[in-house]
């Protein structure tokens, strides 16, 4: 069974792992312990919230999501910037979950919406997020616009 939670400082060092693989799918070079440091500081700093993927105990993809806000609307918002899954778990609906689980972040924090950018050849991601109710804005820009509490 999947479920998906979020991570604690404890958590770092093996989402650390999934982050740098995420990072080397984006053809960046691997960095473990860089990978370490960034997710660290951004725990401790309080400067994202990062969901895990969890499968027989073992982690398996995650979400890190970043607050910004929206003057126009007088809100919050949050910018998904990571999603991954490893490799051999993919077609299991683990994305699926997680963006659910984001969702739910924006929803507990009385948020607006959700955006977020892919890159052009990420064109699974793309179809994954249509099929998931995102709108593309422009280019590879997506939003989700959240359900709002009544006044």
């Amino acid at each position: 069974m999947i479920t998906i939670r979020q991570a604690t400082i404890d958590d770092i060092p093996t989402v650390a792992y999934l982050f740098d693989k995420y990072r080397q799918w984006y053809k960046q070079a691997a960095d473990l312990e860089g990978a370490i440091d960034f997710l660290q500081s951004r725990t401790e700093n309080g400067e994202s919230v990062i969901l895990v993927a969890m499968e027989e105990g073992e982690q398996i993809g995650f979400t890190q999501l970043y607050p910004i806000f929206s003057s126009v609307s007088l809100s919050k918002a949050w910018l998904l910037n990571d999603l991954f899954v490893i490799e051999s778990q993919r077609g299991k609906g683990v994305a699926t979950k997680l963006l659910e689980a984001a969702k739910n972040v924006g929803i507990n924090t009385e948020s607006k919406w959700l955006m977020l950018q892919t890159s052009d050849w990420n064109s699974e991601a793309q179809a994954l997020y249509e099929k998931n109710g995102w709108v593309r804005e422009s280019d590879y820009f997506y939003r989700f616009d959240l359900p709002q509490k009544p006044q």
